[in-house]
């Protein structure tokens, strides 16, 4: 990675479960130095691209680099030598493989520990036994996170718990994709309305728009996912648990609210009360 006005490239380690900001103007590269395969998700906004809603690539090698849109007359002239092979010799483009016995430099761990953050290692926020556990990251935990204005949520659900409907009170939105395991999402919109009732599994992507509120549910197996978030301190709302909207109101008020018997309310306030964030699976 070089960042912004850097004159030299940090070289990181990464592993399973790392998350690593790359800041606006940081130009990367990105190899493979083990023998299995190597997945790197990555997740951004993109309010600002040349094309709103999708990656802007900058390119500096490749057959699309922007060495290639310069005549050899100004890359000659540019760099101070005879360009014809500078921009034409490497006929790949985005993914490469590297000869038998070419090197890559060594990264820095000093750097790494610095730019990388492990959520896989870290200590979960919330750990509900037979239910699962969330992590999040705010830059409060990473600060280098704050240079991209994301945040980020893990979840690991064991086999058939929930995680309960949450919305952002802030207008983020959220970015979720799935890492292991399978489950069903459902998302309810403005006025009420379900937009979103699916399958998910390993690979899913799914977005969750400002204001609307979501919840999942693990299959047999159990579903690991993470949220990439809008915002570097997001703040959301619950409808379980201590912090629970419900549990906040007055018992008039859901009386009439929801139309129920004071009997009902009563039920209803104490289930609300002893409920969590991640629930288990029913008996």
């Amino acid at each position: 990675m070089v960042y912004p006005q850097a004159s030299q490239e940090v070289v990181l380690k990464l592993k399973a479960g790392d998350i690593i900001p790359v800041p606006t103007r940081a130009i990367s590269w990105w190899y493979n130095d083990g023998d299995s395969e190597l997945v790197v998700v990555f997740l951004g906004e993109t309010s600002k691209a040349y094309v709103p809603g999708e990656f802007t690539y900058f390119l500096l090698a490749w057959a699309q680099g922007i060495l290639g849109g310069f005549s050899t007359e100004f890359n000659s002239r540019a760099y101070n030598l005879k360009a014809e092979k500078l921009a034409k010799c490497q006929a790949g483009v985005l993914l490469i493989k590297l000869p038998d016995g070419q090197k890559m430099p060594q990264p820095c761990k000093n750097s790494t520990d610095k730019m990388v953050y492990n959520i896989d290692a870290a200590s979960p926020d919330f750990h509900v036994q037979n239910a699962g556990l969330l992590t999040s990251l705010t830059e409060k935990k990473f600060p280098f996170i704050g240079e991209v204005g994301l945040s980020a949520i893990l979840v690991k659900l064991e086999g058939n718990a929930m995680s309960s409907p949450v919305y952002a009170t802030d207008s983020s939105v959220r970015v979720i994709y799935v890492a292991k395991g399978s489950g069903r999402i459902q998302v309810v919109g403005i006025n009420g309305a379900s937009v979103l009732d699916t399958k998910l599994k390993a690979g899913h992507l799914c977005v969750v728009p400002r204001f609307f509120v979501a919840s999942t549910i693990a299959d047999g197996e159990g579903m690991e996912y993470l949220s990439m978030i809008t915002a570097t301190q997001p703040l959301f709302g619950d409808f379980t648990g201590e912090t629970s909207v419900w549990g906040a109101l007055s018992p008039q008020v859901i009386q009439a609210s929801l139309n129920l018997t004071p009997e009902f309310e009563q039920v209803f306030r104490a289930k609300i009360k002893k409920s969590t964030i991640l629930v288990p699976p029913q008996d």
